[in-house]
């Protein structure tokens, strides 16, 4: 009976572990806030891998310029002065895709997004976006100022990828 007793009880706090981490949270990124977005042509293998490419050449040009701005009127002056570059940048990229892209520095919609279980709302947000061909396929996109994805450029290139994973949530995951 103890060992009844003692199993229901780990159940309990294993089920309760598991719904404490479920838990979504809602997030909205603050009108001080500069957003980046690539949206691919398609969801096809090739045009989603042109995005990845675009996205990596984007953001290291877009790292090496933000990297020292102290707020968001000098991010917004330094992203508008250098749309030229940015437009060479992706002409240069897109030179041997047999589809156009475009470049535009604004305010832009953006669907609600659920990413590592915090959701992110939906709305008009200030935002550099970068459309390839049609722009239907999956986007990626990320939040230039404050530079989040810009230090997420940093570490990729100063270290090697580590996941951290709570254990008990994986075998709950697995198994139920």
């Amino acid at each position: 009976m103890k060992r009844v007793i003692i199993l229901l009880l780990a159940l309990i706090s294993i089920f309760y572990v598991y719904i404490t981490f479920k838990k979504e949270e809602s997030v909205k990124i603050p009108d001080s806030a500069i957003r980046f977005r690539i949206l691919a042509n398609s969801n096809s293998p090739r045009d989603q891998k042109i995005k990845q490419d675009i996205k990596d050449k984007m953001q290291e040009e877009l790292y090496n310029l933000l990297k020292n701005t102290k707020n968001i009127n000098e991010a917004r002056q330094l992203i508008k002065t250098n749309m030229n570059n940015f437009d060479n940048l992706l002409s240069n990229e897109m030179k041997d895709i047999e589809y156009s892209y475009d470049i535009d520095y604004g305010m832009h919609e953006f669907p609600k997004k659920v990413y590592k279980g915090i959701t992110y709302d939906e709305g008009q947000y200030e935002s550099l976006l970068v459309t390839l061909g049609e722009g239907k396929g999956d986007n990626w996109w990320c939040v230039l100022f404050p530079p989040i994805c810009l230090l997420e450029a940093e570490e990729n290139q100063d270290s090697k990828n580590v996941e951290y994973k709570f254990f008990i949530k994986e075998i709950i995951e697995k198994y139920f």
